[in-house]
């Protein structure tokens, strides 16, 4: 008899209306493919309370909150007292995300920076990892985590990374993590996935951040946990392993990463 290894989706957004009415089917099915544990992100503080209850109603569920850089203008500023009481559940177990996006936000970049680094604060205070969103910020992030780092050392995982071969070795030189999402798996996406080829494969997670960005064959529509095995697929490729052996090194990275969560 075969078993199906285990594997972690290490982002994913299970209260986005994508899901409702469907997650104890989502979930089991996440289980049925292997995935055993999956975080769902909160991206805006005030909504904390019904994440919190989807972790608390689903045992492979866990959670982290924080606000997301393109709601960064739109939202109250997070105070670093705040995140660090939300780190007192037990199933709460990372900051963010946070980050920069300057892509469609362009405009709220100084607000996102400020974001960003009460966050930076928050997740060294707690000794949680901090969760990043970059999209078309890149000196500005590798700035801002540098800068951070050498003030006060904190862990860190570069979500759904997909910027550049740059960003992925300042990240990785200050012993963050870049995590691989549906994108990495796309036909076109072989520039990124020789950026993970290069990365150390103890410094890999992966995810869905779903209901974004399915991998193939079910990219175009609803992404969901359990397809974090057709990108961890392709990230075994990537790094010349077969499933179970890629499947066992991510989870293990997770682990070391994720604390409260192993």
């Amino acid at each position: 008899m075969t078993t199906t290894p285990n594997i972690v989706d290490s982002h994913c957004h299970l209260d986005f209306p994508d899901f409702d009415g469907e997650l104890d089917a989502v979930i089991a099915r996440a289980t049925a493919a292997g995935v055993t544990r999956m975080v769902t992100i909160c991206t805006r503080l005030r909504l904390e309370p019904q994440v919190r209850a989807i972790a608390e109603a689903h045992e492979p569920v866990f959670y982290a909150a924080g606000t997301h850089p393109m709601s960064a203008a739109d939202e109250p500023l997070a105070t670093v007292d705040e995140l660090i009481a939300l780190a007192d559940h037990p199933k709460f177990v990372g900051i963010g995300e946070t980050g920069l996006d300057y892509h469609y936000t362009a405009e709220s970049a100084d607000i996102q920076q400020q974001s960003l680094r009460i966050h930076i604060a928050a997740a060294r205070e707690t000794g949680l990892p901090l969760i990043i969103h970059a999209r078309a910020a890149d000196d500005d992030m590798a700035r801002i985590l540098a800068e951070e780092h050498k003030a006060g050392a904190f862990s860190c995982v570069m979500h759904c990374f997909s910027s550049s071969a740059a960003l992925a070795q300042a990240a990785l030189d200050l012993d963050f993590y870049l995590s691989m999402s549906g994108i990495a798996a796309f036909p076109r996406s072989q520039d990124l996935r020789d950026i993970f080829a290069t990365a150390p494969l103890d410094r890999v997670l992966v995810e869905t951040d779903s209901p974004y960005l399915a991998p193939p064959p079910h990219r175009g529509k609803r992404n969901e946990p359990a397809y974090t095995a057709h990108t961890a697929r392709v990230g075994a490729e990537v790094f010349g392993l077969d499933y179970a052996a890629f499947a066992a090194a991510t989870t293990a990275n997770f682990d070391r990463l994720f604390r409260k969560a192993a």
